[in-house]
């Protein structure tokens, strides 16, 4: 393994820190009027903060030239002093007041275009992604952005203006050894915070790659609760997640005692400095050069500095985890989506809704091809099945049709036009698809079937639910229409969600229909009325129906008989069984499968 060399990858960290830093501030422009504003509290609110020793120097003095006679006191000095604090507050509370609109909307703007970005990204991305850590990184990397604003706005920004005022007055006033020492002091603090905190990011990298891990299996392990349950593994998903959480554990041990590290050496160079300081300054009272105001003056002034600079090394941590945990977001929205509408993409024009797939090869992976030369014509209207064997490429063909890929070579084209050359709204707004595999939100039905379109009216939707009959269902439970379905539809059967696809489906109104195994989770009896329904709806469309269960498609227009990437066979179901081909062989076995199951069922 190549040893790898801090020093090298540090210029590349800091190109890195600088761009995402860029990029975070963009998030600012909406409101950079308020920002503006805020950093002007921000430097009153220091003036004022900077002007409370100066006046207090100025009571002290005051009392101890008056002695023990003194009868009077100075009472605008003591005004003044209240006035500076009570401003201070002030204005670090109207800072804190403008600024939340800033943060706040950066915060929401930066997950907006996350999600948006997300949805953006191709189908093999959200296939390969890990759902848990995608979301642990999305809420730590929004959650960092708001991390950085407050620091850079509470922490950084005031001390390095506090620090030029202070640093100011003590040049003016006083001997520069004084400014020496305070700087000095700084000097060492930050060479030293910075030094050990690039040590101990490792630990933290790792944390946060392991907690991702960690939050990724449990959510796996309870999105697959009864497979889980079904093989009794509950003990081999915990000892799972246990060992990656105790890795977890060792590298937060480590993190923590450099910490204490970190913490021990900070406080030793802030103790060192104050201390050389308040020497200087009682030496300088014992000479006369300085009297017993200036004493508290400097005193007060390296308490305003140095507790503010002992939460530094904090502050600098935090930042740089949040620039850990914000880079993951950036280079996420940094990844290219793989399908892209070219710049001169065109609304999709329908006519009749005819498609071709024009001698089309397919690849998931370079090594491993799909499809071979694929070539067929849905003609308008027509209804055309497509079937063979699991993993012979019939679901491939829906997902070329909504461009979820881009064929490796030929082309599929819809009335004449590559899905290429159109935009993928247009494209995918005139295909409706009923999927095998049906997965809901976790909302209300009614939400679940609005989705096919939004501003359907409810007497479309009923419409729509007696279509794929199911409104008899609805009505039957408690809250009807509002009933949660939760996640991924667990709480309904195969069939009900099936149902819900094809009530979905049928709303959307589109011109093309795919049926992808639509009946795979019906009784017999469902499937029967579904069938009739699925019939009606195919009249006035251009269907594609991929299909196991030959019996759905007998009335086809047009079967193809795929196998191994390859159309074999094709025709009507009569042509084909009279051909005795592979299609015949497979009708004969599900015949049979189908007179064992009649079989099994009349014994019982």
């Amino acid at each position: 393994m190549p040893h790898h060399n801090p020093a090298q990858s540090r210029p590349h960290r800091d190109r890195r820190d600088l761009h995402n830093l860029r990029m975070m501030l963009s998030f600012l422009s909406e409101y950079r009027g308020r920002a503006l504003l805020a950093i002007g509290c921000l430097v009153l609110a220091k003036v004022a903060n900077v002007g409370i020793p100066l006046v207090l120097k100025q009571i002290v003095d005051a009392l101890e030239k008056g002695g023990s006679a003194v009868l009077v006191l100075p009472v605008s000095l003591l005004f003044g002093y209240g006035l500076l604090r009570l401003s201070s507050s002030l204005f670090n509370e109207l800072r804190d007041v403008v600024f939340a609109r800033v943060r706040f909307n950066a915060m929401r703007m930066l997950s907006r275009k996350v999600l948006e970005h997300l949805h953006q990204l191709a189908l093999r991305f959200h296939l390969e992604r890990r759902t848990g850590a995608i979301s642990r990184d999305l809420e730590r990397g929004t959650r960092s952005v708001s991390t950085i604003l407050n620091y850079m706005t509470f922490s950084i920004l005031p001390l390095l203006i506090e620090f030029s005022l202070v640093a100011g007055v003590l040049l003016t006033m006083y001997n520069p050894i004084f400014t020496i020492v305070t700087f000095g002091t700084v000097a060492v603090y930050v060479l030293f915070t910075l030094l050990i905190t690039s040590w101990r990011m490792e630990f933290r990298h790792t944390m946060n790659r392991l907690e991702s891990e960690a939050n990724a299996q449990a959510l796996d392990s309870l999105i697959n609760y009864e497979t889980v349950k079904y093989f009794g593994n509950e003990g081999l998903e915990l000892e799972r997640f246990d060992g990656t959480l105790f890795r977890w554990e060792e590298s937060a041990v480590k993190s923590q005692s450099s910490m204490s590290l970190l913490n021990f050496g900070q406080g030793s160079i802030i103790a060192v400095g104050v201390t050389i300081i308040m020497f200087l300054a009682a030496d300088g009272v014992v000479t006369g050069e300085m009297s017993v105001g200036d004493l508290v003056m400097v005193n007060a002034f390296m308490l305003q500095l140095f507790i503010p600079l002992n939460f530094l090394g904090v502050v600098y941590r935090q930042i740089m985890y949040s620039m850990a945990d914000m880079d993951l977001v950036f280079k996420l929205l940094e990844r290219t989506p793989e399908i892209e509408d070219r710049p001169d993409a065109e609304e999709l024009e329908l006519n009749g809704g005819e498609i071709h797939f024009n001698q089309v090869d397919f690849s998931y992976q370079d090594d491993r091809q799909i499809l071979f030369g694929v070539d067929f014509t849905v003609h308008s209207g027509e209804k055309v099945a497509i079937v063979g064997r699991s993993g012979a490429g019939k679901s491939t063909l829906s997902r070329l049709l909504f461009r979820f890929y881009d064929v490796s070579g030929g082309s599929v084209t819809i009335d004449g036009q590559d899905v290429r050359s159109v935009t993928q709204e247009s494209l995918r707004s005139a295909i409706g698809i009923v999927p095998q595999d049906t997965v809901l939100f976790n909302d209300t039905i009614l939400y679940n079937l609005r989705y096919g379109r939004p501003d359907a009216s409810m007497d479309e939707i009923r419409q729509a639910a007696a279509m794929a009959h199911i409104d008899e269902f609805i009505d039957s439970l408690p809250q009807g229409y509002e009933t949660v379905v939760g996640e991924r539809g667990l709480k309904l059967s195969g069939g009900e969600k099936q149902r819900v696809a094809i009530a979905r489906a049928i709303l959307k109104r589109p011109r093309i229909m795919v049926f992808d195994e639509a009946t795979s989770s019906l009784d017999s009896a469902t499937e029967q009325a579904i069938q009739e329904t699925l019939k009606d709806v195919a009249q006035n469309h251009t269907t594609l129906v991929v299909a196991h269960r030959l019996s759905t498609v007998v009335d086809a227009d047009r079967i193809l008989v795929m196998e191994e990437g390859r159309i074999v066979e094709q025709g009507k179901h009569q042509e084909l069984l009279e051909h005795n081909g592979r299609y015949a062989k497979m009708w004969q076995l599900q015949q049979e499968d189908q007179r064992a199951m009649v079989y099994r069922d009349s014994e019982k």
